[in-house]
């Protein structure tokens, strides 16, 4: 097969498919300029999103599936800048999302690529991917990860306590900013509305 990823041998071989078979294709090869084009090709950024969230494999994966199963960090780079881009698709075959396929990639790799899959992995979390979602083996991402790899099961799981408690924290600047609460009274207590006490 042809490395589709420059040279005139690319539009021969992607002459006559369709825009949903090139996503999956530029997926998994991680072929960045086959991806641009199609989305190019759309005809607004909500077409796009739709094309991307609903492009998937034969055997159920999503295109963010194939990207990631591939740690395929440039396209799934692309992927989360895309306007309406679904961040936790869930597949056929083992009800994972991305982060799931993800890790399983990182398990893989020789621990010199642990590195690489940790970014990969964070920057996932950082475009919204929501690490407490279950599996059909009722599997969390983390509940995955290679057991050695403990630097990345602490990012997921903090990336699970931070998702979960979201709203719970309080963020410093916007509490100055809101200034003082209560009362604006000098007293300590407030006059009664008939203006007796």
């Amino acid at each position: 097969m042809a490395d589709l990823r420059n040279g005139p041998e690319q539009d021969q071989e992607h002459e006559g498919a369709k825009p949903s078979e090139l996503i999956i294709e530029a997926c998994r090869r991680n072929n960045t300029d086959l991806l641009s084009s199609v989305i190019e090709e759309c005809s607004s950024p909500e077409a796009a999103a739709k094309l991307l969230n609903e492009s998937r494999s034969v055997l159920g994966n999503y295109a963010y599936h194939e990207a990631a199963a591939n740690g395929n960090y440039e396209v799934i780079d692309m992927l989360l800048d895309q306007e309406g881009f679904e961040c936790d698709p869930v597949n056929k075959r083992e009800g994972d999302t991305p982060l799931h396929s993800a890790v399983r990639w990182v398990n893989e790799q020789s621990k010199e690529n642990h590195e690489y899959g940790i970014s990969l992995i964070d920057m996932m979390l950082e475009a919204g991917s929501d690490p407490k979602i279950r599996n059909k083996a009722k599997l969390k991402a983390a509940d995955l990860v290679n057991p050695s790899n403990t630097e990345l099961r602490e990012l997921i799981q903090k990336a699970e306590y931070v998702h979960q408690n979201q709203g719970d924290f309080i963020d410093a600047e916007e509490e100055e900013d809101e200034g003082p609460t209560g009362s604006n009274s000098d007293s300590d207590f407030d006059e009664p509305a008939n203006g007796k006490r």
